[in-house]
């Protein structure tokens, strides 16, 4: 009776399913046919059949009862609901076409507008712009693994990061072109840069969640800035929304480095803010009463959690004319990186490298990030509005970095008892800001005519108080220990970049028949202003003879020091400079729907100067440089068929050097001597860009596009001879130089499972004068300086790839991303030495997010970094007879390794609440 049962229960099923139907479709927005994602669909008469659409916009309804007419329903937040009659079984596809909601205020009747933080919106602003462009949106910011803007900037075609000393992504790399061809915009507008030499920004000061969208643009149109050659990076912050919004999220996690070590850190409290010279006058004798001991106080402990946390909050009052949006950010982070250093010197008598000593480092740090926004608008009526936008981001770093170096000379034998080490412990706590302040105006005067303008005051500072280098020293003989206090340095620097800019555009637009006409011309003024200053004091033990540990000390603060040079030191890095910059352009620009033209030129006049408070000797204090510049460009869209682009460009850009790079400096670096350059010219650079897009959804994309720059003048650290007796590293002109490759991107999405990948490939050369040494005829070692070779730019990786797997499943709330990344090896640094560049290997890097949404409007999220442990390694291309003896060096790689670094793995779980 059982078996009998189960037969007919079996046979019900197959019959009831046999007589079933599936009916599929799509959702779209009636107006821009841009899918929509998570838009419910279901079964009006059997509520229970429901289903939501997946990334692209598509839907499935099973189980639905054949041979019978049902009304499908279709809803979506801020669209009219729309229903549609369907006959089963259907064979075609089910099209609901979605019409935003209308509310009516007091006679007016206010439409949504685009939500232009989707990934819809960026597809459709790549597809529209008016050049190449390509634009990451604020969604798939919030799902990606990505803290901060430098790792979001990562994951876009043709962009290689370089990072700092915790492994964090910090300065983009463009097709190949190093930070130094590259700015960055907010809003729209150039903002100053807290470093002490250069002008170019720290990206990873920036928290991802303040944006509302990141666009990368590849080739300049004539209304924009010409010194960037890579291209330029606009970070779009959060808008006023058209109703109540308030978002917040809050998670912490771990660092596993400091599973296996502790973390060290100093007395924050008793850092000298200030030195002794600045406080009291040059003349002033400082006494080792004037210092406090806090960067020497040092603890070990584990590590609080890492914590990151933000909120933000807009609405709109006064019938939608008033916007107003605030938002917050703030990241503590606990990092440690363990690092292994050789060091290398020039053998002259066999004409290759080796490798002279070795450095082990461990570094602890906590950065602390915080930014704050606020966005206004006023929207008087349809042709005027101003907007008022003021940001402040900040950051403060606590690092202690501990080295062990040991000197590989020929009596170091540790096997007989012998050793001689250096132990540093190096304090350093820095604090970096910038301040930006935006009022722009938009106005439509008459049916052809409009104008904007932009006023702008912006300051970065930079600040970095009694950075404390402490020096002891391991003798070892005959198997017994004796560490000894050896010297002490504490330095004080800070800088401040102050910009005053205004801006204005006006446009004239005209139908002449067979295409809308579009003139524009405008122009821009910027006063930059920036003060340096640095001083230094050294420190011997105070006793006649050096302390031993264990006997006269136990801990670095207790060691007695006394000031051997009370007035302080001074030198090339206090300075003042400042750059004046004018502006105009002309640029015309002819549409249809076959595409556009745009043609423009922009001029710039360049007035750069310094004045030097301490320079060397015969040095002239005042400098500077002047220079006008003519920047043509072209662009031409085809648009041979619905949904597809081509693309062909033309710009001229130019690189304009640092504030500090031309001015006549030599000092003595960490690692190395720095010189600056007064010789130093601009770079000029030609570049071409030909792109096929194509976008057969609007949340899918497939491109493929070249690129060619022709460089003159390139702009390099590279290591050279200043003069007769003196080499070091510092910027050069290193010749001309010509940079090509290719990028493919491709988005595809299938229900609940999409793609993001993109691949771009790079080559680049230049040639420049190499050193060798040799024996003349008497035995005498030369030097030849006309040996010239080939190399890549530096920084410039040949492979480039990105590719991210994505789930999302609306209906149960799940999105998860799978991100990896791979960068080819590079040239980091040039020597001026024959075959001795320092490479960096390419590396493989692997991240994970997760993220569980609830009705109620929270969600749990997970994000994961560097799953891998993937470690950046540095080597010279060659191989000398020291290899064999350190560990790490392998004969028969044909390398020698010159810098590991590894950063350990990172967690955060945590919670996100939308309303």
């Amino acid at each position: 009776m059982k078996q009998i049962v189960l037969v007919i229960s079996f046979l019900l099923a197959v019959t009831i399913q046999s007589l079933a139907a599936t009916i599929q479709g799509l959702v779209k927005d009636a107006q821009t046919g841009e899918e929509l994602i998570g838009a419910s669909v279901f079964v009006k008469e059997f509520p229970q059949i429901g289903s939501t659409t997946g990334l692209d916009g598509t839907f499935v309804l099973k189980n639905v009862p054949d041979g019978k007419t049902v009304t499908l329903v279709c809803s979506y937040i801020s669209y009219q609901t729309h229903e549609k009659s369907v006959k089963t079984p259907s064979s075609q596809e089910v099209v609901f076409e979605m019409k935003p909601s209308a509310m009516e205020l007091e006679g007016i009747t206010v439409i949504a507008s685009a939500d232009k933080s989707t990934d819809n919106s960026a597809r459709a602003m790549e597809k529209n712009s008016a050049s190449v462009l390509n634009i990451v949106s604020a969604k798939s910011i919030e799902i990606s693994p990505d803290l901060n803007v430098a790792n979001v900037l990562q994951r876009v075609s043709g962009v290689t990061m370089q990072r700092d000393n915790s492994g964090e992504a910090q300065y983009a790399i463009l097709r190949g072109m190093d930070k130094r061809y590259n700015y960055t915009l907010v809003n729209g507008v150039k903002i100053p840069s807290p470093d002490n030499k250069n002008r170019y920004v720290p990206l990873n000061i920036f928290p991802s969640e303040l944006l509302d969208r990141l666009e990368v643009t590849k080739s300049l149109t004539a209304d924009m800035e010409g010194d960037a050659t890579g291209g330029a990076i606009n970070m779009v912050m959060k808008d006023a929304p058209n109703q109540f919004s308030l978002q917040a999220n809050l998670s912490t996690g771990y660092s596993t480095m400091f599973m296996d070590r502790d973390y060290a850190r100093f007395d924050r409290g008793g850092v000298t803010m200030t030195a002794p010279r600045e406080a009291f006058g040059k003349d002033y004798a400082a006494s080792i009463k004037d210092f406090g001991k806090g960067t020497s106080s040092i603890s070990y402990k584990t590590p609080l959690p890492n914590v990151v946390g933000g909120v933000s909050l807009g609405n709109r009052f006064f019938d939608r004319k008033f916007g107003i949006m605030l938002a917050g950010s703030y990241q503590s982070l606990y990092k440690g990186t363990n690092s292994v250093f050789f060091s290398d010197n020039m053998n002259y008598t066999e004409s290759t490298v080796r490798v002279t000593s070795r450095r082990d480092r461990e570094y602890s740090e906590q950065q602390v990030q915080y930014g704050a926004h606020a966005k206004m608008d006023y929207r008087f009526n349809e042709n005027h509005k101003l907007e008022w936008y003021n940001a402040f981001i900040g950051m403060r770093n606590t690092q202690v970095r501990e080295t062990v170096s040991t000197d590989f000379s020929l009596n170091y034998a540790p096997e007989k008892g012998n050793l001689q080490q250096g132990l540093e412990t190096r304090s350093m706590l820095t604090k970096q800001r910038i301040f930006a302040s935006t009022l722009q105006g938009q106005h439509t005067l008459t049916e052809r005519f409009a104008l904007d303008w932009s006023a702008v005051y912006s300051d970065a500072k930079n600040k970095t108080p009694d950075r404390t280098y402490i020096n002891l020293e391991n003798q070892r003989n005959n198997y017994v220990d004796f560490i000894t206090a050896d010297n002490a340095e504490r330095r004080w620097e800070h800088n401040s970049d102050r910009d005053i800019a205004g801006y204005l555009n006006l446009r004239y637009k005209q139908n002449i028949g067979f295409a809308d006409m579009e003139l524009k011309a405008g122009g821009m003024y910027r006063d930059k202003d920036r003060s340096n200053k640095y001083v230094s004091y050294r420190f011997t033990p105070a006793a006649s003879t050096r302390p031993v540990r264990g006997v006269d000390f136990n801990s670095l603060d207790e060691i007695e020091w006394k000031v051997s040079a009370p007035k302080g030191s001074v030198g090339p890095l206090d300075y003042d400079a400042g750059e004046k910059i004018g502006a105009a352009y002309l640029m015309g620009k002819l549409e249809s729907e076959k595409g556009h033209m745009i043609v423009g030129v922009r001029a710039e006049h360049t007035d750069q100067t310094y004045f030097m408070y301490f320079p060397n000797a015969g040095d002239d204090p005042n400098g500077g440089q002047q220079y006008w510049d003519f920047l043509p460009s072209v662009h031409l869209k085809y648009t041979p068929v619905l949904n597809t682009n081509i693309r062909v460009s033309y710009y001229r850009s130019i690189n304009r050097p640092g504030f500090f790079e031309i001015v006549p400096y030599s000092i003595l670096n960490e690692d190395y001597q720095e010189y600056g350059n007064p010789n130093l010219k601009r770079a000029k650079i030609d570049n071409f860009d030909v792109r096929w897009e194509m976008f057969p959804k609007p949340t899918e994309q497939l491109m493929v596009g070249l690129f060619y720059k022709n460089i003159q003048d390139p702009i390099e650290e590279a290591y050279y001879t200043v003069n007769s007796r003196q080499s070091g590293y510092g910027p050069a002109n290193l010749g001309n130089a010509k940079n090509y490759g290719v990028e493919i991107d491709v988005i595809k999405y299938v229900r609940n499972f999409g793609v993001k990948a993109n691949y771009t490939y790079t080559h680049s050369k230049i040639t420049t004068p190499k050193t060798i040494y040799y024996k003349d005829d008497n035995g005498q070692m030369q030097a030849r300086e006309d040996v010239m070779q080939s190399r890549p730019l530096v920084n410039q990786a040949p492979h480039m790839a990105n590719i991210s797997l994505l789930y999302k499943d609306t209906k149960y709330g799940w999105d998860a991303q799978l991100a990896a990344a791979y960068t080819g090896k590079k040239i980091v640094i040039a020597s001026h030495f024959l075959d001795s560049d320092y490479w960096e290997d390419g590396a493989f890097s692997l991240d994970l997010s997760a993220e569980k949404r609830f009705k109620c409007g929270l969600s749990v999220f997970l994000k994961a970094n560097n799953l891998l442990d993937t470690a950046s390694r540095r080597y010279i291309p060659t191989t000398n007879a020291y290899n064999a003896k350190f560990d790490k060096q392998d004969v028969e790689s044909g390398k020698t390794l010159i810098r590991e670094d590894r950063y350990g793995r990172t967690f955060l779980l945590g919670l996100r609440f939308k309303m």
